[in-house]
């Protein structure tokens, strides 16, 4: 695990955010982009919380 949350450079889809969400918590990326994309689906704010985490991991 790391300690910081970096965005991924080899297994990235669009930005590389959930596979670096991934990483740092030990699963699998495809899974965390499932449950993004699943969470869409529900009301919230999930996209500007993507984009937020976009801007700010490194």
């Amino acid at each position: 695990m790391t300690t910081t949350l970096t965005k991924s450079r080899e297994n990235r889809v669009i930005a590389g955010v959930c596979a670096g969400l991934a990483h740092h918590f030990g699963w699998k990326p495809r899974t965390v982009r499932l449950l993004f994309v699943l969470s869409c689906l529900l009301p919230g704010p999930q996209f500007v919380i993507y984009l937020a985490l976009w801007i700010i991991m490194r």
